[in-house]
């Protein structure tokens, strides 16, 4: 079985992405053969600088190793490193039906939060399917909000099929990932770099400890009992306890004699602890160490990609 995920590169790393993403997909590694794909190709949609693009990818890559991910039990790489990508997204483009892209709920969903309505923006889906079909994915992680997506790959790998020849292409299934509860960021919304709430994962000391003090909080004194559930700092600071870890802090909410402000100190210094060993590979890591890494995955991607282009240019008629 063939594992793919992708992620575009986007900017600061942040608690959300770690436990939202991250950590998924590091866990997912040496089970059966795993491609991490940085999309840049698709980020074009969204951050038009070509310094911030170079960066923001680059990060990403640091980010991932820090977090645990082996570039010798998983292929992490750039999409752009891999030309398939956008020779089969035109070839398949091509056989998709205008229709198809125009019930897609995330072109909807982007324009409305303020995206340029371009043509990259619609025909988002056709790189999306190539990136999955390209290497001939079983299966593709995936939230509940992402089935569309894989669908949409299917239904475009069977007309592709239908037009060409039978089983050129293998039709994806998704995997419906366990859904992480909704990682809140400082003011209880979603953590999102987009509302400016992030607890950033690799940022300076003084920086995760501004972040983490300034939590929003209701009125209570600290004496008074408090109940987790309703908290933002246990939410957040639950994330790094084990079951045992998060029944006592949350005893010690309920049974007051807790303020905020020692339960904020309490999370920085859980912080630390739980991201201090990959906050210090982060800062270790070698630019040459980091270029190695996407190589190596670029190396054995495009060895998968290049047999399915083989098959697609000549069932199309380009050799």
């Amino acid at each position: 079985m063939r594992i793919l995920t992708g992620i575009q590169p986007s900017g600061t790393t942040h608690l959300g992405n770690y436990f939202g993403y991250f950590k998924q997909n590091v866990d997912l590694l040496g089970e059966e053969e795993n491609l991490l794909m940085i999309a840049d190709l698709h980020a074009l949609t969204s951050v038009h600088s070509g310094d911030e693009l170079r960066e923001y990818r680059q990060s990403l890559v640091r980010d991932f190793l820090a977090c645990g991910f082996d570039p010798n039990k998983g292929s992490l790489f750039f999409q752009s490193y891999v030309p398939g990508h956008a020779e089969l997204a035109w070839i398949l483009g091509c056989v998709t039906p205008m229709g198809l892209l125009e019930r897609a709920v995330s072109y909807k969903d982007k324009v409305q939060r303020g995206l340029e309505a371009n043509a990259g923006l619609f025909t988002y889906p056709v790189l999306q399917a190539a990136d999955i079909l390209i290497y001939d994915a079983d299966t593709v992680p995936v939230g509940k909000d992402q089935v569309q997506h894989i669908e949409m790959a299917s239904d475009i790998a069977k007309k592709f099929n239908n037009r060409y020849g039978k089983d050129l292409l293998v039709s994806p299934v998704p995997r419906v990932v366990k859904e992480v509860a909704l990682i809140p960021g400082i003011d209880g919304q979603k953590m999102s770099k987009s509302y400016g709430n992030i607890i950033p994962m690799f940022g300076e000391e003084k920086v995760v400890e501004k972040a983490i003090m300034g939590i929003v909080t209701d009125s209570k004194g600290v004496e008074d009992a408090k109940d987790p559930d309703e908290s933002i700092v246990f939410a957040i600071h639950a994330l790094m306890l084990d079951a045992a870890e998060q029944k006592d802090l949350a005893d010690k909410y309920r049974n007051g004699g807790l303020g905020y402000g020692d339960a904020k100190k309490m999370l920085l210094e859980t912080f630390f602890d739980y991201f201090g060993p990959m906050r210090k590979k982060h800062a270790d890591l070698k630019e040459s160490e980091l270029e190695e890494a996407v190589q190596m995955g670029a190396k054995h991607a495009k060895g998968i990609a290049s047999q399915t282009m083989e098959r697609v240019i000549t069932a199309v008629g380009l050799v």
